[in-house]
């Protein structure tokens, strides 16, 4: 039977009901609903779309204990960690077959400071293998799909949380983005997806010579977003960055907005993604902002380069792998496109030096581009979510290689910037299925795009998958 067009929704008569986060701990402190009966209503809405999204990796039966409060700001929302991320008692299993079954020993940085916030985990959630293309499809775990269309893609490398945030499973989700990980799977999938600027939260120590990740969640609404953001602030404040605060509603300011629609090397775009993202720029034109054309803010070296220490990324997985990932880890098993994208690091090895040179310095040369505008709104990716299959692990690697090239070539930039990013759900394709544009700030401005978020969120509502 044939799935394209199907929707799956987990929405269901329950203690979750429509809400959203903010919803759901409005109801929680008028003792409404209890935190057993959302956590018990998440796992039972995860495993009814399992079958269809095939979006859980691992099933976490009991709440993480010993680090939330009971006045934690987000004590009883459920929620999903993406399997990159170390929960101690569990596998962590980067969406490969190389990675061995030891459970974690200790919970990364990132998981302490979800659970110290209240926010309990019911699942861990597919990704591609060590998150290094653009959709949820590895030969470990199968393919994630999308929940707007089951026939498509719900995008990567965090594209089981978005699946199971877009479906209604749960209001709110962790991913993480070192290349576009959150706002592919947001544009995809219909979600708000902010990529916040480096170090704004808490991470691991990077050993990398260009640290490109950063963790966050993806949500339906704004608000929650922004209820997130501000909470970690409280508890994590980090002195060499603007306070973020909480943000409520739009600003007042009118911005200038430059508009991209022309990625590097001049890769080609599909007329639906720009007239989506131009009419974008109509509405906040509308909204009285000064919109203006800009010119893609990089060189066409930096595709090239990036790709390049994408490559050298895969490769240092595949060989120090035992290290990285423990005892057991067994290079043979990754898959052909992370070895496709070693050997273009290993065979342009004497480019790497001038490749890191310029990378480390775009983040200097590329906060230039705020001298002539705010704000820089772009799509996210060049085209629609593709099928499944279209991306996944049966591909010819090269071939592989070339679609991912041409999918995805707006979202890396904020990745070497450091600077924030996020994906907004004003988009729809022919088909119907989303398609988000970008809008990117200066480094440390996340508020700035929270408030533009929230003007156009009342300005061009989008709708919930159950409408």
């Amino acid at each position: 039977m044939s799935t394209a067009g199907a929707r799956c929704s987990g929405y269901a008569d329950d203690a979750l009901g429509r809400d959203d986060m903010v919803g759901l701990l409005d109801r929680l402190a008028r003792r409404e609903v209890s935190a057993g009966e959302l956590r018990e209503a998440a796992t039972a809405r995860a495993r009814a779309v399992q079958p269809e999204l095939n979006a859980v990796t691992t099933w976490i039966d009991t709440p993480a204990d010993g680090l939330a409060t009971e006045d934690a700001p987000f004590a009883g929302v459920p929620t999903l960690f993406k399997d990159n991320e170390a929960l101690a008692g569990y596998l962590t299993s980067h969406g490969s077959s190389a990675v061995p079954g030891t459970p974690a020993v200790a919970s990364s940085p990132w998981v302490v400071h979800a659970l110290g916030l209240g926010l309990s985990p019911v699942a861990k959630t597919t990704l591609s293998e060590f998150g290094l293309t653009a959709t949820s499809e590895t030969r470990r775990f199968g393919a994630t799909r999308n929940p707007w269309d089951l026939a498509r893609s719900s995008g990567g490398s965090s594209g089981g949380s978005a699946a199971l945030v877009a479906a209604g499973v749960v209001p709110l989700a962790h991913g993480n983005d070192g290349g576009g990980s959150i706002r592919i799977p947001a544009s995809c999938c219909g979600l708000v997806g902010l990529k916040p600027t480096r170090g704004r939260l808490p991470d691991s120590v990077s050993r990398l010579p260009v640290d490109i990740t950063v963790q966050g969640v993806l949500s339906r609404t704004v608000r929650d977003t922004a209820r997130y953001f501000a909470e970690a602030e409280r508890g994590h404040r980090v002195r060499m960055l603007p306070a973020i605060g909480h943000v409520e509603g739009p600003s007042s300011a009118r911005l200038r907005i430059g508009v991209v629609t022309v990625p590097p090397m001049g890769l080609p775009v599909s007329d639906e993604v720009a007239a989506q993202v131009s009419a974008a720029a109509a509405l906040l034109a509308s909204l009285g902002h000064r919109v203006v054309d800009v010119p893609h803010p990089v060189a066409d070296s930096f595709g090239p380069d990036f790709l390049r220490y994408w490559g050298l990324l895969a490769g240092l997985a595949r060989r120090l792998g035992a290290l990285e990932f423990g005892t057991g880890f067994d290079s043979s098993r990754v898959e052909p496109f992370t070895r496709e994208l070693a050997a273009v690091a290993s065979e342009q090895a004497a480019l790497l030096p001038g490749t890191l040179l310029r990378l480390r310095a775009l983040a200097r040369d590329h906060e230039a581009v705020y001298g002539s505008c705010d704000v820089v709104l772009s799509p996210v990716l060049a085209h629609e979510p593709p099928p499944i299959g279209y991306l996944g692990p049966d591909v010819a690697p090269r071939t592989h290689l070339l679609r991912v090239l041409r999918y995805v070539s707006f979202t890396p930039l904020q990745n070497v910037s450091g600077s924030p990013a996020i994906s907004l759900p004003l988009g729809r394709s022919a088909a119907g299925v989303p398609m988000g544009v970008q809008l990117a700030a200066p480094f440390g401005h996340e508020r700035r795009l929270l408030e533009l978020a929230y003007e156009l969120e009342a300005a061009a509502p989008w709708p919930s998958i159950d409408e």
